[in-house]
């Protein structure tokens, strides 16, 4: 079993810029594709993006342009910049493979708010 941590969250303004982290407990997550994906106040978690283990990338529509999915297999780690945030990013963040069948973490709340 793969467990995740997942931090780097806060209370940010308007337009201001995050940087989530994810570290994977195994080398297994080198192998994979993973996600990051959120649940917003009341609303059921979504996936937001994903990268392959060749660094090939996707993106929900809410969040392209604004949100980079980056990782570092030697470190088991995977990134989410996010920037130009806006009140509706507001979530806890996850990570995950990116089929969401890992053991879920705690997340990471971003609060986006003035």
């Amino acid at each position: 079993q793969v467990q995740v941590v997942e931090s780097g969250g806060g209370l940010v303004q308007p337009g201001g810029s995050l940087r989530l982290s994810c570290v994977a407990s195994r080398a297994l997550f080198r192998l994979v594709k993973m996600g990051w994906y959120r649940q917003p106040p009341g609303k059921e978690r979504e996936l937001v993006a994903t990268i392959t283990r060749g660094g090939s990338t996707t993106y929900a529509d809410a969040v392209t342009g604004r949100f980079l999915i980056s990782r570092d297999n030697d470190k088991n780690t995977m990134y989410l910049q996010m920037n130009s945030l806006k009140p509706e990013d507001t979530a806890v963040y996850y990570c995950n493979i990116a089929t969401g069948n890992w053991q879920w973490g705690q997340g990471t709340q971003v609060t986006v708010s003035s």
